[in-house]
């Protein structure tokens, strides 16, 4: 028979201790990969909703000679810095916008923001009366504080500058800034306060996954002489704090895990090597050298941890789609990485390694006289 044979048959002889010990290293591997599988769901749920409300970061333009200052004293730049930011890589998508001071009826100094209809989501607009606004046609949505302060309604009309406007729907964001204001498309508003071509900002979006620090940095280097990124901090951190929470949780659960595992492993191959006493006095008697005893004994071990860890990542997806098959997981999704795998098989094999090196170490140390005599 040969080395490695040995090595894929010995820890088997005794079925019913590998499997306790299987079952035992199982669990702490299910546990990994399941709370894996959730870390990575919880991951892209927050991503994903963060990246569904509003935009990431926004740009507005320095103080040089490419900005010009519209009639009201609102600095804006060129609107050709949308396809630029457009095309940086990391970027899922930009859109320009367009605060303007216009007059109403009483109210001289009202806030008109300028975007297209279908860009509304980057100020995480909700309309909550009406539909929005077209962009060629003379319409907009009104704040839901300005609605009421105005006292109008869907489909009246309002005049802004002189002309009027239909009023499509109402809508509110949260920001009272936004919500005492009102909405129209962007080229409107440019027109409306004569500075066509020119916008205030830019909002912009990140592919799911990307790290918006990553993208500003790359922007702030390469164009930054013309342009500022402005982040939402407190966003940014209060995300890195609540994934770096359920990260230390996953490491201390590994780290259980292998504690755990290794206090099995090592009765379970300190049984076995109790019991082969008399054989491996034999090997030795026939010539195998210390390290030989030690690399089977070690490589018996990694052979049931990595058999644990097959059946427990079986066990764990398993249990998480049972799991997200009743309901339990509310509307979270988890999320299977090749990293969660390769994480629960480095566990089992660092458990295999920890476990199995004292047991192999007290056989290899065994005189060959004394081994033989035993009985």
């Amino acid at each position: 028979m040969s080395f490695i044979t040995l090595i894929f048959k010995n820890p088997f002889r005794n079925k019913s201790r590998a499997l306790l010990a299987i079952i035992g290293i199982g669990i702490g591997i299910a546990t990994i990969v399941a709370l894996g599988a959730i870390t990575a769901g919880l991951t892209q749920t927050m991503d994903d909703t963060l990246r569904a409300g509003g935009a990431d970061f926004s740009i507005a333009g320095k103080e040089n000679s490419s900005m010009t200052t519209n009639p009201f004293g609102t600095a804006t730049f060129s609107e050709e810095w949308i396809s630029i930011i457009k095309n940086v890589t990391g970027v899922k998508d930009a859109a320009g916008i367009y605060i303007g001071m216009v007059s109403v009826p009483n109210a001289r100094f009202f806030t008109l923001i300028g975007v297209n209809s279908n860009d509304t989501e980057f100020s995480d607009v909700r309309i909550t009366q009406g539909t929005s606004f077209n962009n060629d046609e003379k319409e907009l949505i009104l704040g839901k504080i300005s609605a009421e302060r105005l006292n109008k309604t869907v489909n009246e009309t309002l005049e802004v500058n002189g002309e009027e406007f239909k009023i499509t729907g109402i809508f509110e964001t949260g920001d009272p800034n936004q919500d005492e204001g009102a909405m129209s498309s962007l080229q409107t508003v440019q027109e409306l306060v004569d500075d066509i071509g020119n916008i205030s900002m830019i909002y912009v979006k990140v592919e799911s996954g990307v790290d918006v620090d990553e993208i500003t940095t790359k922007i702030d280097d390469e164009y930054g002489d013309n342009i500022t990124t402005v982040t939402s901090i407190s966003d940014l951190e209060t995300i890195a704090d609540a994934l770096d929470m359920i990260d230390n949780a996953s490491w201390a659960i590994s780290l259980l895990a292998i504690i755990i595992g290794g206090i099995g492993i090592i009765n379970t191959m300190i049984m076995s090597v109790y019991e082969r006493t008399r054989e491996i006095g034999v090997l030795k008697a026939v010539g195998w050298k210390n390290r030989r005893i030690l690399g089977m004994i070690l490589g018996e071990s990694i052979v049931l941890t990595i058999s644990a860890g097959i059946i427990g990542s079986l066990v764990g997806f398993i249990g998480i789609e049972l799991l997200v098959s009743g309901g339990m997981l509310g509307g979270m999704t988890p999320v299977y990485t090749l990293d969660t795998f390769a994480k629960a098989f480095a566990v089992a094999i660092i458990v295999g390694l920890i476990g199995g090196f004292y047991p192999a170490w007290r056989a290899s140390r065994l005189p060959p006289t004394e081994a033989l005599r035993y009985e």
